[in-house]
């Protein structure tokens, strides 16, 4: 009987234009327009995040094994700031954006409004389940939409829990959350969707793009690629060491997508940053990295002889310098770093989402730039140096979603920076006032009158009238500006 009610409640294609055609309805009220509501909602979004805190961090360790103190400050923290600065800033968001006009409409006056796109879709990934779902529907509510939310399968707990408390905290007649997998996923993109934000891998955005394509949706591909941080001789070296493992098993066991992917350094440099980077793992995560509490486990089985794979294949093995541990009952895989292994194998051809490291060597750190240009465009790039002009190069040379200097990943807290990938790393971008950008449509609309209807406009078309026309173009005789708007004495 359970299992009867189960697939009668088993949500399939009728079922999601179902739910499109209710959503679709309660948008075309216009009630997720006001600025009331949308403060409303991204209000107890808030307080949700405040009263139910325990609640997230237990089901994040459940599904990740990610240490509180990390999901505190890359989940609960991030995701409160959104809202902190939505509240703050959403009535100047709003507000139409004055514009310009030229002398051929004058007299006139326009304006560049911001309105909501209508009902759109977030797809969420699982190694950061809280952030990467609410901080899009956050922005998306922030510019007046309404808001399906299908967060990832993988990481089950998380998704269960914003099922439960989207439906407490939100008006569940414009946010609504769907869970599920393949089956549920495809169904959703079968439906007619204002905009998509899909968050996850290369492979599966290209799914969530050709079945955007058949509606003409727009969509936001938050992808990844192999993100590189280059390290100059001329630094800090604890510093610099520090801040590369915060990107790198800081950073959900390397199970993120703007985390560091590998190194470039020169040769003459590599044996001093990986003594440094021994000396910093051992004081961060112990001896015996298999016990620490502050990395996160691989998500799950599949993921782990994934990456288990890239360490056996031949020619990358014998490359481990430090690390190499792991665990498959536990799902843990010890920090693990590799020096120079073959440019054609696996784990220097896809990103590597784990917690292993390869360091390239190259003789001169210019020649960084070819290692990078030689793949993908990625999500991110790092680059540690105090050669000023060093990183105005990279900067000319180097396309990526963003540039780091002498630090790692910290750009996401930047709200005031769009965060997004080209390329392969993905296609548009949000956080902050982009995230209510992203969800809006520019509208451009122009004021004019019915004075200063100039006849030169309409036929019959004369000699006499293009001339008027191209000086007046030229901006170069001011009576014949007059006669163009109407004011002329003809």
């Amino acid at each position: 009987m359970a299992a009867e009610e189960k697939q009668m409640q088993k949500f399939d294609v009728e079922k999601a234009a179902s739910l499109m055609k209710e959503l679709r309805n309660n948008y075309n009220s216009r009630k997720t327009k006001s600025y009331e509501w949308r403060m409303s909602q991204i209000q107890s979004i808030a307080n949700m995040i405040e009263e139910k805190e325990e609640e997230i961090i237990e089901a994040i360790h459940k599904d990740l094994s990610k240490p509180p103190f990390e999901t505190f400050i890359s989940e609960i923290s991030m995701t409160k700031s959104s809202c902190k600065l939505a509240l703050k800033e959403l009535k100047y968001w709003m507000k139409p954006e004055k514009a310009k006009t030229s002398l051929t409409t004058y007299p006139s006056s326009a304006e560049i409004i911001s309105e909501p796109l209508g009902v759109v879709l977030v797809i969420s990934t699982w190694n950061y389940p809280f952030l990467l779902s609410l901080d899009p529907v956050i922005g998306a509510i922030a510019a007046g939409n309404a808001v399906v939310l299908k967060p990832s399968e993988i990481a089950p707990a998380t998704s269960s829990l914003l099922a439960k408390l989207l439906e407490d905290y939100v008006d569940n007649s414009a946010v609504r959350v769907v869970e599920g997998a393949v089956a549920e996923t495809s169904a959703l993109l079968e439906q007619k969707w204002d905009k998509i934000l899909y968050t996850g891998s290369p492979r599966v955005g290209r799914i969530v793009m050709a079945a955007a394509a058949k509606h003409l949706t727009p969509v936001i591909l938050e992808l990844g690629g192999k993100s590189p941080a280059v390290v100059d001789s001329t630094i800090n070296l604890q510093v610099t060491t520090r801040r590369i493992i915060a990107g790198k098993w800081m950073a959900n066991n390397g199970q993120a997508c703007i985390g560091v992917d590998y190194i470039i350094t020169t040769k003459d440099f590599a044996p001093k940053l990986i003594d440094s980077l021994r000396n910093e793992l051992k004081e961060f995560f112990g001896k015996n990295p298999m016990e620490s509490k502050d990395l996160s486990r691989i998500v799950n089985p599949f993921h782990f002889a994934r990456l288990a794979s890239l360490l056996d294949e031949d020619k990358v093995s014998d490359k481990i310098v430090y690390g190499g541990q792991r665990d498959e009952k536990q799902l843990k895989i010890a920090p693990t770093i590799l020096l120079d292994v073959p440019d054609d194998s696996t784990i220097m051809k896809e990103e590597i989402f784990g917690p292993l490291l390869p360091i390239v060597t190259v003789e001169k750190i210019e020649d960084s730039f070819d290692v990078i240009k030689s793949k993908p465009k990625p999500l991110a790039a790092y680059f540690f140096s105090d050669d000023e002009q060093m990183k105005k190069e990279f900067v000319q040379n180097i396309s990526a979603g963003g540039i780091v200097f002498n630090d790692t990943i910290v750009h996401t807290t930047v709200s005031s920076l769009p965060f997004g990938g080209v390329g392969e790393s993905g296609m548009g971008s949000y956080h902050g006032k982009f995230s209510f950008d992203a969800f809006s449509h520019k509208k451009a609309v122009l004021y004019r009158s019915f004075n200063g209807d100039s006849t030169t406009r309409y036929p019959p078309y004369t000699a006499e009238k293009q001339k008027l026309l191209r000086a007046l173009f030229n901006g170069n005789i001011f009576g014949l500006l007059l006669a163009l708007i109407g004011w002329s004495r003809d």
